[in-house]
């Protein structure tokens, strides 16, 4: 797993751009990490792209997480799982999964982060760093909460929400000393990014 570019596939945030040539642009810039994200399609309605996506991913090298969808992400055989607060906790997720998938959890506070790593998360990711355009109701903690929780777990930590390639100047010296020798997450739609797209 390496984290240090995770890009997330929203058909939502592509706004009609095609999934698949939205992974060959990430996948070609480098990025070894990928995130299916749907809210709204049925599972039967996604298994086919999902499948396509994987195994692009696999023939890359690359990591590919499904978000929310423990079914989804085992009929494809998805390398891992990425779950939100209000989807299962890891403890009753993980016994579902396959030896060594990863399982990753969103946090939104000092006491989640630490919930997650008691409860077996592979990497746990922070957020919303910066204002996000493609969740209206996301919790601004900034990068001060990914300062508070370093020191209280080995996991990886990912930076998620608002890291977009028009703010990625301004948005450095924030997050440059947070994520030394660390990851982050960078909800970008695109290796060359819809700044709307996280």
């Amino acid at each position: 797993m390496d984290p240090s570019l995770y890009v997330i596939l929203d058909r939502a945030a592509a706004r009609g751009r095609d999934l698949e040539a939205i992974l060959d642009e990430a996948l070609a810039g480098g990025c070894r990490m990928i995130q299916l994200r749907e809210k709204e399609w049925p599972a039967g309605r996604l298994l086919p792209v999902a499948e396509r996506l994987r195994e692009r991913c696999r023939r890359a090298g690359a990591t590919f997480i499904v978000n929310d969808r423990v079914d989804l992400a085992l009929a494809v055989d998805a390398d891992g799982v990425h779950l939100g607060q209000d989807d299962l906790p890891p403890r009753a997720a993980r016994p579902l999964l396959r030896s060594g998938m990863i399982l990753g959890r969103s946090t939104h506070s000092l006491a989640q982060a630490r919930e997650a790593r008691d409860d077996g998360a592979g990497y746990i990711a922070v957020g919303s760093m910066f204002p996000s355009s493609t969740k209206p109701d996301f919790q601004l903690v900034g990068p001060e909460l990914v300062r508070t929780i370093r020191p209280e777990t080995a996991l990886p930590i990912i930076g998620i929400g608002g890291i977009t390639p028009r703010g990625r100047r301004r948005r450095r010296g924030h997050l440059g000393r947070v994520r030394r020798g660390r990851s982050r997450r960078r909800d970008a739609p695109a290796a060359r990014g819809d700044p709307r797209g996280a």
